[in-house]
C-alpha cells in the first residue's frame, strides 16, 4: 500500500480577517508530483503557506508522515521533512552562492538525506561554476537553480515548490523539469503550483485546480487529455 507523504484535510486558513482557503482537502503518497493549478489569486501560494504554518490562523488538519502538524511553528514543520521554495527565491546578496547553499540547518527530524554538495553541483553544473559569485549576481534561472539546491541539502524529502519555471529561459526550464524527474525517481514528493501547463503537463502524476480557495477539480495524469477543454475554460484569465 502506497505511502501518504502529505494528507491535508478542510483547511482554512486567514490573512488577519480575510479568510482565503476553504476546506481544501489533498492527499500525495510519497514520491508523486501534485500539480495546483488555477488563476491567480486562487489560494495556491496561500496552500503551500498554510502548509508550512505561514499564513495567519488556520483551521482543518495537515499531517505530514502521519504526523498531525496544525498546532505546530513552522520550523517544526521544517524538521519533519517539508522544504519551500517561495516565488522570491530568498536568495541574499552579501552571500556567496555556497554560502547561501549552506545557511539553511539540516534537518533533525527529515526521512530524506541531504544531499551532499557534489551531488547538488552534479545536478546544477552551473552553481559549481559560480559558486564564489555574489548570490544575487546569478541569472535567474541560476537563483532558481540555488533556491532549490539550498532545499536539497536540508535532507527535506517533501518539496513545495512556487513556481519555479516563471520567467525563465526555455533552457533552464527544461533544466528544472529534468531535476523534477531526477528527484521524483529518487523518492522525493512534490508538490507544484504551476502558472506554466506546459511544464507541468508531463511531470505530474495528479492535478488539482482551485478556485477562490477551494478545490474544484482533481484528476490523475491519464484524465488529463480528456479535461483539456474545461482546464482551459477554468484556467482563462
Amino acid at each position: 500500500m502506497a505511502e501518504v507523504a502529505l494528507q491535508i484535510t478542510d483547511l482554512h486558513a486567514w490573512y488577519g480577517e480575510s479568510h482565503i482557503l476553504h476546506g481544501i482537502n489533498l492527499s500525495v503518497n510519497k514520491g508523486q508530483v501534485l500539480t495546483l493549478l488555477g488563476r491567480n489569486g486562487a489560494g495556491r501560494t496561500t496552500t503551500l503557506r498554510a502548509i508550512m504554518g505561514l499564513t495567519g490562523a488556520r483551521k482543518g488538519s495537515i499531517k505530514v508522515h502521519g504526523v498531525e502538524t496544525i498546532a505546530m511553528p513552522t520550523h517544526r514543520i521544517a524538521h519533519l521533512g517539508l522544504g519551500y521554495c517561495p516565488e522570491e527565491r530568498g536568495i541574499f546578496a552579501s552571500l556567496t552562492t555556497e554560502e547561501n547553499l549552506h545557511l539553511p540547518p539540516r534537518l533533525s527530524g527529515g526521512r530524506g538525506t541531504p544531499m551532499t554538495d557534489e551531488q547538488i553541483y552534479a545536478m546544477f553544473p552551473n552553481l559549481a561554476e559560480r559558486r564564489h559569485s555574489p548570490g544575487t549576481r546569478l541569472s535567474g534561472g541560476e537563483q532558481q537553480m540555488l533556491a532549490v539546491a539550498r532545499i536539497l541539502r536540508t535532507g527535506a524529502d517533501i518539496l513545495l515548490l512556487d513556481e519555479i519555471s516563471e520567467g525563465l529561459a526555455p533552457v533552464i526550464v527544461q533544466a528544472l523539469a529534468r531535476m523534477i524527474k531526477t528527484l521524483k525517481a529518487q523518492g522525493f514528493t512534490i508538490v507544484m503550483v504551476e502558472q506554466n501547463f506546459r511544464f507541468a503537463a508531463p511531470l505530474a502524476d495528479h492535478f488539482m485546480v482551485v478556485e477562490h480557495g477551494e478545490v474544484v477539480e482533481s484528476f490523475p495524469a491519464a484524465e488529463l487529455p480528456a479535461k483539456q477543454a474545461k482546464l482551459d475554460e477554468l484556467l482563462s484569465v
